[in-house]
Parts: structure tokens; C-alpha cells; sequence
């Protein structure tokens, strides 16, 4: 656990701590930082914990409220969110998504969310997580009584999605740890932070595995079952006020959603507020549920309310649930029309949301008391109503763009700075640099084969062309350098296109959570860097022996790292900007289509915007200035003809490098705009 772990020392004063009859005493200062005395720290609490949890066995909130408050056992701050009449319609329709929700999640409590298919309940929770984009909001949402916006919290709320998003690259370990370095305070001590990460590896039983890679879909790494709960363990090592999990159960088997479940109680005693989605729980799992949100079709609330009165509820309503029958299976047939009850005081099942809102005396809205056909319509997810007229296809465009527009401002709305309600200072960009350069270059070096593959290409490249394109004193080796041109164009564009591409759903996750843009992006420049200096090396190695030309191979190296450096930028752009397909096919196109124009063209404007007329005239210049005798005479004049000025190779060198900064900057502003749909 202390591998990544610097050995700065730091002034604690140390305590004495009990196990059982054994005290173990907190190391102070450069002791604090051993790889022994911190795990010594971390499992001695680790197992004073366990202790209080065995004198406690009722793990409701109540039961166990005086161990919450022993001053050992850190406390978070606590958020309760409220919500009334809050209504989701899809930007651009009639269609809603949630209508007229009602209720509050409270802090120490974990509530289920469950419904029929289309009933809304991921919806409904990216709405109190504020993530929710291209909809209309109506309705309030309240932090603790207070109007605020929930962004403001986005550093002490935890939003697990339902895809696995976790560095494949990375083991088990090393991905808790990098997310606990960057999104705990900054304030809290390296072995604080070590036994977080401990505490959440022991209650989430991933200790068997610590040390695996995680894996991908070309490299096995652990189960999917553990891997689900590293998806879940990356957002509770961040010591969560507000815990939000969709279908976090999905996939697993029933020991191992038995397992999560608990490790989340686990949490709800530090008075964590944990909502999440749940289809078809055991009744054992069931049980374990403090309130259960249900929803209908539609996004309407049939129940929501404390799990143990549920039954008592619907039995009022004339639904009794069966005996060996699951209650929750049992709704969820009947919202879904499978199980067909006969109501105690008449009416359908789509008049379950109404008896809801009347029984809590909430405002039932009009549109809800139609006609049971109009209810039904509704229910289904079908309130878009035809056209009047038909709509012409630039009206079409237009509104398909402006509703883009207005998902990409809510995105923005929601990732851009704003006031950090929550008071967690994190670590600033210099250190989340550090952190992220740090684990850039672990995922490179594991990745060295692909990186070798990429050299060894680059040095059948050398060969080749260098064999082909013999240097003609004519053209001073303009064709040999043409086709270098365009194949380390191709082949480092390619390779940059790893960079941003492989990556991107990790990156909208940990953006959405506070980190860094900017950090990640130099980190991953950083990295490249090292290939920006050796693919020319490797080229050149080969090129040059077989070519000779007659300029010196460093004065070809600084021309060929300048142009690796501008096309690194390039890629990183195409790769932020398009689709994996498309970026693949702008790569190979580009540099083809670009030495065409700037050979075709020359001496135009259309010319001098094409990097490729910059680097072939660098290249051509560096080789003409290493002629002599009566090649000094006719030099000159062969280079104007051919467009190029013997003056301008430290112009084409800055003018590549500039090209390069410049679409860095490009595929920043792309990155941080630009968003999963």
C-alpha cells in the first residue's frame, strides 16, 4: 500500500491505541511514514473497529448511533437532500421523464430506488445528483433546507455508475489509491489516508486481490463480481457525505451483494446518505434497506417511505403480497402489469401514484387526474404529441442543434468552477499533476509491447523509405523526405491517438468528481514526451544509414522532433474530438491530402497552413545547406523554384512547434467542452 507513498516526514503527535488487550502506539514523525508502522497504524484501527462492530449487532442507523458518535470514529458532514414536485421533460417534447416527486434521502440511511423498466430511476437520481442534462428541471431540490445547488457538494458526493469504469491498466490497489490521493482532503495525514483505503479494501473483501489488475477485454484480470465492487470502492475510499449507486448489484451473486450491501451500512453508520437503484433484491437484501422509493411508468412515486411500513401500506390499499412471494418482485409485477390486483376501494393500478400524493396530501397536478386512456399513454413514456404541421428538415436541424447546444451548456453548468459548498480542500493541479504523472507512466510501462510494436514499425519505415528515395541532387532529397513526412505523420498520430482515446470514459468520471482537467492532460503530454524524443531516434536510425543524406543526422533529428512534437498535438485533437474510427481515418487521410496541397500549391496561403509544406521545406533546406562547390551556386535558384527560402529553417521550426502548442490547446478546450452524450 506504501509503495506510491513519499517519505516526507510529517510532525504527529502520536496516541496510544488498543486491540483487545494489546496497545498499540501511533508513530510519530518519520515513522509515521515506514511501510510497517503505517500498515501496524492502519490494521490496529482496522481491527478496534471490528471490535465495537461485534458489540453492536443491530446495524440499523439507531442501534448503533453511540458508536458513530465515539470521537474515534470520523463523522462526515451531513446532507440531506429534499426534493418537491420535482418534474424532468425532455428538452425539445412533452415527453417527462419524472413527474411530480415528492420526499427527501436522509443522512445514516440507505434507500432503494426500484420500478418497472422506463420508470425513471436513473434519471431520477442523476437529477439529485445534478447530473442530469437535455432535460427541463421544475421543481425544488433542497440541501439541508436550503435552496443551493448540488454542484456545489459535487467533492463529497459519490456517484457510482452503472458501467465499471476503471482502469484496466491499474491493480486493484493502485486504483482505490490514486482516487483517495485526489479526492480526499488535503489536510488529512498519507497514513489516514492509507486506512481509508484499507478499511474500504477489508469491508468490500477485495484483500485476495489487492495486487491483480484489474484487466480488460483483451487482458483477464479479477472477476466481474470484484471488479463491480472496485467500482464501487473508487468513490467510498473518498469518504462520501452523499453516496449515489446505479444498479451497483446487477451481475453480482447473492454472497457478493450481501457483501457490498453491509460494507455500505457499514458507511450509512458514519451518517453517509446512500441512495441507489436496485432490480429484483433477495428478501434478505431487501430487508437491509432503510427506505424504499417506488416508481411507476413514467417516473411517478407509488411509495416512498421506511421498507418495514411498505406492506403495510399497500395492504390498505387491498395489494397483499403472497406468501413465499418477494413484496418487491411482487410491486414491481403489478406496476408492470404481469400481476392484475383488485383495488379495496376500486380504481386501476395507473391511480397508484394519485393515491400516493393524496395520501400524503401532496398537490395532485391536472395533467394526472385525465382520462385513465390519457393516463395510459402517458404512463408508457408516449406524452409527445404529433405535430400540428409538418416540420421542414432545416426546422429539424435547427432543433436538433439547439438541443445539443443546450445539453452542452447543462454539462458545462455542472463541470465548470463554482462556489465549493462543501469545504473539502483537495489537492491543488500541481500535486494532482504529480499524482497523475505518476500513474500515466505505471500504465505506459505496462503497456511497453504495444510501445515496441510502434518502434519496430517505425524502424521498417526507415528502411523502407530509406532504401526507395535515394537523395537526387536536384530536389535535395525531396522525395525521401516527402514520404518521411508522411509516414511519421501517420505512424506518431496513431500512436498519439492511445494517449486520450482508450481513456475518455475514466476521464468524464473523474472530471464529474472534481479532478483536475488540466492535470490530466499535462500528465498524459508529459508522458508523450518521451516518445516525441525517441520515435525520431528509432526513424532516423534507419532512414539515415540507408538514405545518406547529405545533412547531419542532428540537424534531421531537430527538424523530425519538432514535426513528431506538431503532430502529437494533431492526434491528441482528433482523438478528443472524434469518434475512435473517425480519428483513425483523419490520421491516415491528413498528412497525405496535406503534402499534396503543400507540394501542389506552393507559395499560396492554403499552402502555408498545411504543417507538412513547413516540415518538407525544413528538411530540404538542412540538406541544401550541406552542399558545396558549384552546387553553392545553383542552390539558391533550386530552392526558389521548388517555393522554399534557404532563411527559413528556423522559421519552419517554430512554425511546426507553434502548430503543435497550438492544437494542444485545441484538444484542451475540446476535452473540457465537449462531454459524453
Amino acid at each position: 500500500m506504501v509503495r506510491s507513498i513519499d517519505d516526507n516526514p510529517e510532525s504527529d503527535e502520536g496516541f496510544n491505541l488498543e486491540v483487545g488487550d494489546k496497545a498499540l502506539k501511533k508513530p510519530t514523525g518519520k515513522e509515521m511514514h515506514t511501510r510497517s508502522q503505517i500498515f501496524k497504524y492502519a490494521y490496529g484501527q482496522i481491527e478496534r473497529e471490528k471490535a465495537m462492530q461485534q458489540e453492536n449487532h443491530n446495524m440499523t442507523f439507531s442501534g448503533v448511533i453511540s458508536m458513530a458518535q465515539d470521537h474515534d470514529v470520523s463523522t462526515r458532514l451531513s446532507v440531506e437532500i429534499a426534493f418537491k414536485d420535482l418534474t424532468l421533460t425532455l428538452k425539445g417534447s412533452k415527453k417527462k421523464l419524472l413527474r411530480s416527486v415528492t420526499g427527501k434521502l436522509s443522512p445514516g440511511k440507505v434507500a432503494a430506488v426500484m420500478g418497472p423498466s422506463g420508470a425513471g430511476k436513473t434519471t431520477f437520481l442523476s437529477a439529485i445528483a445534478g447530473k442530469a442534462t437535455g432535460c427541463d428541471t421544475s421543481g425544488l431540490v433542497l440541501i439541508n433546507g436550503r435552496i443551493e445547488p448540488i454542484r456545489g457538494y459535487k467533492k463529497i458526493i459519490g456517484f457510482v455508475p452503472q458501467d465499471d469504469i476503471v482502469h484496466g491498466n491499474l491493480t486493484v490497489e493502485e486504483n482505490l489509491w490514486f482516487n483517495a490521493r485526489c479526492r480526499l482532503s488535503a489536510e488529512m495525514s498519507k497514513a489516514d489516508k492509507v486506512l481509508v483505503v484499507e478499511r474500504v479494501i477489508e469491508s468490500l473483501g477485495l484483500q485476495p486481490v489487492r495486487d491483480s489488475l484489474v484487466g480488460t477485454v483483451e487482458q483477464r484480470g479479477i472477476s466481474g463480481g470484484q471488479r463491480k465492487r472496485v467500482n464501487v470502492g473508487l468513490e467510498m475510499v473518498m469518504e462520501p457525505s452523499v453516496l449515489i449507486l446505479d444498479e451497483p448489484t446487477s451481475g453480482l451473486d447473492s454472497a457478493s451483494s450481501l457483501l457490498l450491501l453491509r460494507a455500505l451500512r457499514r458507511e450509512a453508520l458514519e451518517g453517509v446518505n446512500i441512495s441507489m437503484v436496485v432490480h429484483q433484491p433477495s428478501y434478505t437484501l431487501y430487508r437491509m434497506f432503510d427506505d424504499l422509493i417506488l416508481l411507476a411508468k413514467g417516473g411517478m412515486t407509488v411509495y416512498h417511505g421506511p421498507v418495514k411500513k411498505v406492506e403495510e401500506y399497500f395492504t390498505g390499499l387491498g395489494i397483499v403480497v403472497p406468501e413465499r412471494v418477494n413484496p418487491p418482485d411482487y410491486y414491481i409485477d403489478i406496476l408492470e402489469g404481469i400481476v392484475k390486483p383488485s383495488l379495496s376501494s376500486g380504481g386501476s393500478v395507473k391511480d397508484l401514484p394519485i393515491r400516493w400524493m393524496v395520501h400524503n396530501g401532496y398537490d395532485v397536478p391536472r395533467d394526472m387526474l385525465q382520462s385513465s386512456s390519457e393516463s395510459e399513454s402517458t404512463s408508457r413514456g408516449d406524452a409527445g404529441h404529433a405535430p400540428d404541421e409538418p416540420s421542414s428538415v432545416v426546422s429539424l436541424l435547427w432543433g436538433n442543434l439547439r438541443d445539443i447546444l443546450g445539453q452542452k451548456k447543462d454539462e458545462y453548468d455542472y463541470n465548470k468552477t463554482s462556489e465549493d459548498l462543501s469545504k473539502r480542500k483537495t489537492p491543488g493541479i500541481l500535486r494532482q499533476y504529480r499524482y497523475f504523472l505518476g500513474r500515466c507512466g505505471k500504465q505506459r510501462l505496462r503497456d511497453a509491447r504495444i510501445q515496441g510494436v510502434d518502434y519496430l514499425i517505425l524502424c521498417l519505415a526507415g528502411i523502407c523509405l530509406g532504401t526507395l528515395a535515394k537523395v537526387s541532387d536536384e530536389t535535395f532529397g525531396a522525395l525521401g523526405y516527402t514520404y518521411t513526412v508522411i509516414a511519421v505523420s501517420l505512424l506518431c498520430k496513431i500512436g498519439a491517438l492511445r494517449s486520450f482515446t482508450l481513456d475518455k470514459i475514466n476521464y468524464w468520471r473523474e472530471r464529474a468528481s472534481g479532478m483536475s482537467s488540466l492535470a490530466y492532460f499535462l500528465s498524459k503530454d508529459s508522458i508523450d514526451h518521451f516518445n516525441t524524443v525517441v520515435k525520431p531516434i528509432v526513424y532516423l536510425s534507419m532512414f539515415y544509414f540507408f538514405n545518406n543524406p547529405r545533412s547531419s543526422i542532428w540537424e534531421n533529428y531537430i527538424v523530425l522532433l519538432a514535426l513528431v512534437y506538431c503532430v502529437t498535438g494533431i492526434g491528441y485533437t482528433f482523438a478528443v474530438f472524434f469518434q475512435p474510427g473517425s480519428a483513425q481515418l483523419w490520421s491516415a487521410l491528413l498528412p497525405v491530402v496535406l503534402t499534396l496541397i503543400a507540394t501542389q500549391q506552393k507559395d499560396t496561403i492554403l499552402a502555408d497552413l498545411c504543417y507538412t509544406k513547413w516540415a518538407l521545406e525544413a528538411f530540404v533546406i538542412a540538406n541544401a545547406q550541406n552542399y558545396s562547390g558549384v552546387w553553392l551556386i545553383t542552390r539558391c535558384g533550386s530552392l526558389v523554384r521548388s517555393g522554399y527560402d534557404i532563411e527559413h529553417e528556423a522559421l519552419c521550426i517554430a512554425v511546426l512547434i507553434a502548430n503543435g502548442v497550438l492544437f494542444r490547446c485545441v484538444a484542451f478546450f475540446c476535452m473540457v467542452t465537449f462531454q459524453k452524450n
